[in-house]
C-alpha cells in the first residue's frame, strides 16, 4: 500500500505543479484537459491463458479517464490516467470481474527539432482486485477456482528516457534507449512461487534494463468513429539472445459517439509476456453505455 500511496501523491504533485508552481504559470493556462466517466453495458470474450481473470459473459462496468497535456514551443507534458472495473453474476455463478485496469504515465518532451523530441517518461500499470481462472481441475479432476493475480501482483513501473519522433498529430513513436522496467508482487502466495519472472522466490522486485519501443496512432476514420492503436513492446538487454526476452503488447480502442451522452466501445488487447505466459494472451470487451465528459 505504501507504493500506492506514493503513486497518487506523484499524481497530485504534478497537478500541484501545473497549478501553483510560480516557474509554471506560463504553461498553465495552456494545460488542455478531458475527463470522462460513465458506465457500460459489455460483452467479453478471453483467451483461455489471460492471466487478469475472465470470462466470457455481459457484464456492467465503470470507468474513469483523465488526459492532460501541454503542447509549446519548448515542450511537449502528456498526462494520462485511466481506470477500468467491471462485474458479473450469472445464476449458477459467484461474482466475477471481467475487466480490471490501473493505469497511468506521464511524459515530458523537450523539443529538439519541430519533430524530434528528448523524453522522459513514467508508466504504472496494476488491477484493482484479485483475477481467477474459473473451473479448472485439480489433480482429483474437481474443478476449482485459481487465483491468478491480484492488487501489486503484479504491478509494473517502467521508467524510460529516449527519443520520440512525430510526424503529425495522429502518429508519435518513441525510443527508449535508456528504461527500466520494475515487476512488483506484494502478495506473498505469487512471491514465494517465483511468479510473474521474480528472480528468487520471496522476492517483491525485479528490475530489468529494457530497449522501450512504442507506436502510437489516433485518428478519427470516419464521422464520430475514433480509433486509438498503440504498440509496446520491452527487450531486456541482459536476455537478448533469448526468444523469451521480448514483452509485447498491442491495444486498439474504436470509440463512436452516438451523442453527447452515449458512446460504443470496443476494446482489444494482444500480449505477451513470457514471465507469465509463454503464449500470446488476448481480450476483447465490445461495450455500450453512458457518458459524462468535460473538456477544458
Amino acid at each position: 500500500m505504501k507504493l500506492l500511496t506514493c503513486f497518487f501523491f506523484i499524481i497530485t504533485i504534478q497537478t500541484c505543479w501545473a497549478e501553483k508552481s510560480p516557474v509554471a504559470d506560463s504553461v498553465r493556462v495552456k494545460w488542455k484537459t478531458e475527463f470522462s466517466t460513465g458506465v457500460n453495458l459489455n460483452q467479453s470474450s478471453f483467451s483461455d491463458n489471460w492471466k487478469g481473470g475472465g470470462s466470457n459473459t455481459f457484464a456492467t462496468g465503470w470507468y474513469l479517464n483523465h488526459n492532460a497535456t501541454v503542447n509549446n514551443k519548448s515542450w511537449r507534458l502528456i498526462s494520462d490516467l485511466s481506470m477500468q472495473v467491471g462485474f458479473l453474476q450469472n445464476k449458477t455463478q459467484s461474482l466475477r470481474k471481467n475487466i480490471d485496469r490501473i493505469f497511468y504515465e506521464f511524459k515530458a518532451g523537450y523539443r529538439i527539432s519541430p519533430q524530434m523530441d528528448f523524453y522522459g517518461s513514467t508508466n504504472f500499470q496494476t488491477q484493482f482486485f484479485q483475477g481467477f481462472e474459473y473451473g479448472k481441475k485439480n489433480k482429483l479432476g474437481i474443478p476449482v477456482d485459481s487465483v491468478v493475480s491480484s492488487l501489486f501482483a503484479p504491478a509494473y513501473l517502467t521508467t524510460s528516457l529516449g527519443l520520440e519522433y512525430h510526424p503529425n498529430k495522429e502518429y508519435y513513436t518513441r525510443v527508449g534507449i535508456g528504461s527500466l522496467r520494475q515487476t512488483f508482487v506484494f502478495d506473498e502466495r505469487f512471491s514465494r512461487a517465483g511468479l510473474f519472472g521474480l528472480e528468487r522466490p520471496g522476492d517483491n522486485i525485479r528490475n530489468q534494463f529494457v530497449l522501450q519501443l512504442l507506436f502510437n496512432v489516433e485518428r478519427d476514420i470516419f464521422e464520430n468513429v475514433n480509433m486509438k492503436a498503440r504498440y509496446t513492446s520491452l527487450i531486456d538487454y541482459f536476455r537478448m539472445g533469448n526468444p523469451n526476452s521480448i514483452v509485447h503488447r498491442f491495444d486498439a480502442n474504436f470509440t463512436m459517439k452516438v451523442n453527447k451522452y452515449l458512446s460504443t466501445n470496443l476494446q482489444a488487447v494482444l500480449y505477451k509476456d513470457p514471465d507469465q505466459d509463454p503464449n500470446w494472451q488476448f481480450s476483447q470487451i465490445l461495450s455500450m453505455g453512458l457518458v459524462y465528459r468535460i473538456i477544458k
